[in-house]
C-alpha cells in the first residue's frame, strides 16, 4: 500500500476547497451550480470516507495517526458536512456573492477537523484547531445584514483567541515535563508525573481550547450569541459537525492521564455537573430556538463528559456512541429551523405554532429530533444515554449519574415547551404552509428511520464503537 493512500480522505476535501477557491474568483455568480457542485463534491467525500474507514497507519514522522478511532469520527464529519450542505439549497442569509467563499470554508474547516481528529503530535494538533477555528470565525461573519449581530462575531473570535492561548501554553507546560510533543511519549510519561501542578496544570490548560469548542461549562460563553447570530446553516454546522471533532479530541486528551490524578478527575467532574446544570436551567427561559439548542449544547457536553471520565474502554465507547446520537439529533431539529425560517431569519418558538399542520413530517422529525435530545425512549439519544450512564456506574460514580439523571428529567420541560408549540398552539397570526422538496422529505424520513433504529437496535453500532474505543487504548 502506498503510504498516501490512508490520506486520500483528507486530500479530497483538500481538492474540494481548490475548486471552490477557483469559483470565488470568477466575476459571474450562479448559486443554483455552486450547490450542486458542493453537494456532489460533498457526498463523494463521504463514499471516500467511508471505503476508508478501514484503513490505518502512522503518516509525517508518527505525527499522524490513522486508526478505526479516528476513521469513525471522520466519517462523522462527512456525514455533517454533506447534510449541512444538502440544506444549504436556500442560502439566503447569506450574499450570494459569497456563496463560493462559504462552501471553500466549509471544505478547509472539514479537513483541519480531519487532521484534528487524526492528529496526534501536539503543535499539529494546535495548527488543526486554529485552521478549523479560524474558517468558523469568518462563516459567523458571513450572514446577510450582519450589522445586528456585529457583536457575535467579535465576541466569538475574542474568546477563541483566548482560549488559544491557553491552549499552547498548557502545551509547553506539558512538553516542559515529559520532554516530547508526542502523544505515544505523554502516555508513557504522563502518568508518572500527573501527580505534579505543572503537569495538573498543563493538561487543563490543553484541554481548555477542546472545552471551548465543544462549549463546556465554563468555555461556553461564546454559544448562545453565536448560534443565534451566525447563518442559520452555519450554525448547524458549528452545532453538530464541528462538535464531532471536539468530542474526539477530548476523549484523546482525557485518555492522556490514565486516571492517575484525583485532582484532575474531580475537576471534569466538577465541570460535567456545572454544564449539565447550567446549560439545563437556562434554556428554560430561552424564547429563541438557537439559542434554546445552544444551552442545551451546553449540557449535553456535560453528559458526554460523564462517559469520557469513566476513562475505560467502555467508557470512551459510549461517549463515541453519544457523540453519533447528538449529531443525528441535532441535524434534525437544526434541518427544521433551516426549512421554516427558509429566509435565513432566525425562528422564534412561537413561531412553530401550528407547525403539525403546516408539515406534518417536520414537525414529527422535530420532535422525535428533541425527544432524543431529552432522553425518551425508543430514539437514540435514550439510548446514548444509558450507554454514557451504565459507563458512570461501573467506575462508581453514582452521585454524578444521579445529578445526570436529575438534569435530564429538567431539559424536558424545555424541549416538550417547543413540541407543545408545534402540536398544540394555534397561531396568532396565520403562518403560511412551509415549502418540503421531495429531496427533504427523503431526509426527513431516513433521520426518523435513523434516531428509532439506533434507539431499539444499537447493538452493531455499540460493537463499532468499542472497537474504536480499543483501537484508542
Amino acid at each position: 500500500m502506498m503510504t498516501w493512500v490512508p490520506f486520500v480522505p483528507e486530500l479530497f476535501y483538500a481538492l474540494m476547497a481548490l475548486v471552490f477557491f477557483g469559483a470565488s474568483l470568477a466575476k459571474k455568480v450562479e448559486p443554483r451550480r455552486l450547490h450542486v457542485w458542493a453537494l456532489a463534491l460533498s457526498g463523494a467525500g463521504l463514499l471516500i470516507t467511508v471505503l476508508c474507514a478501514r484503513q490505518e497507519g502512522m503518516l509525517f514522522f508518527d505525527a499522524y495517526r490513522v486508526d478505526l478511532f479516528s476513521q469513525v469520527f471522520k466519517v462523522l464529519l462527512s456525514l455533517g458536512t454533506f447534510w449541512v450542505i444538502f440544506s444549504c439549497s436556500e442560502l439566503k442569509g447569506i450574499n450570494e456573492r459569497q456563496h463560493a467563499e462559504f462552501y471553500f470554508l466549509m471544505a478547509v474547516c472539514n479537513l483541519a477537523m480531519m487532521m484534528l481528529v487524526s492528529a496526534v503530535e501536539l503543535l499539529t494538533i494546535y495548527v488543526s484547531i486554529e485552521l478549523s477555528s479560524y474558517c468558523l470565525y469568518l462563516l459567523v461573519s458571513m450572514r446577510r445584514k450582519s450589522d445586528e449581530y456585529v457583536e457575535t462575531g467579535i465576541k466569538y473570535f475574542m474568546i477563541g483567541v483566548t482560549a488559544s492561548a491557553f491552549m499552547i501554553f498548557g502545551i509547553s507546560l506539558l512538553f516542559g515535563m515529559v520532554k516530547s510533543t508526542y502523544v505515544v511519549d505523554i502516555v508513557r510519561v504522563l502518568p508518572g508525573v500527573i501527580t505534579q501542578p505543572a503537569a495538573i496544570v498543563g493538561l487543563i490548560l490543553a484541554l481548555s481550547g477542546f472545552f471551548f469548542k465543544q462549549a463546556l461549562f465554563p468555555f461556553h460563553i461564546w454559544a448562545p450569541d453565536v448560534y443565534q447570530g451566525a447563518p442559520n446553516q452555519v450554525t448547524t454546522f458549528i452545532g453538530t459537525t464541528s462538535k464531532m471533532a471536539a468530542a474526539a479530541m477530548v476523549i484523546r486528551f482525557v485518555g492522556f492521564s490514565g486516571g492517575e490524578s484525583e485532582v484532575l478527575i474531580k475537576l471534569l467532574v466538577v465541570l460535567s455537573v456545572l454544564s449539565m446544570t447550567f446549560g439545563n436551567l437556562v434554556a428554560i427561559i430561552q424564547k429563541d430556538l438557537k439559542r434554546l439548542l445552544a444551552y442545551s449544547s451546553i449540557a449535553h457536553a456535560g453528559y458526554m463528559m460523564i462517559g469520557i471520565l469513566s476513562m475505560t474502554q467502555r467508557g470512551f465507547a459510549s461517549a463515541i456512541y453519544y457523540a453519533l446520537a447528538y449529531l443525528v439529533m441535532t441535524y434534525a431539529c437544526f434541518m427544521v429551523i433551516m426549512r421554516i425560517a427558509d429566509d435565513g431569519s432566525n425562528l422564534q418558538i412561537k413561531e412553530l405554532a401550528g407547525l403539525h399542520k403546516r408539515s406534518p413530517l417536520l414537525a414529527m422529525t422535530l420532535m422525535l429530533g428533541l425527544f432524543g435530545l431529552a432522553g425518551i425512549p425508543p430514539t437514540v439519544g435514550f439510548t446514548g444515554k444509558f450507554l454514557v450512564f451504565a459507563a458512570a456506574l461501573e467506575k462508581g460514580y453514582l452521585a454524578l449519574v444521579i445529578i445526570g439523571m436529575i438534569n435530564a428529567t429538567i431539559s424536558l420541560y424545555y424541549y416538550l415547551i417547543v413540541i407543545k408549540a408545534a402540536y398544540l398552539l394555534e397561531p396568532a397570526r396565520p403562518y403560511p404552509a412551509v415549502a418540503v422538496d421531495p429531496w427533504t422529505r427523503y431526509l426527513s424520513i431516513i433521520l426518523v428511520l435513523i434516531m428509532v433504529y439506533l434507539g431499539v437496535f444499537p447493538d452493531q453500532f455499540v460493537a463499532l464503537t468499542e472497537a474504536a474505543a480499543k483501537s484508542l487504548l
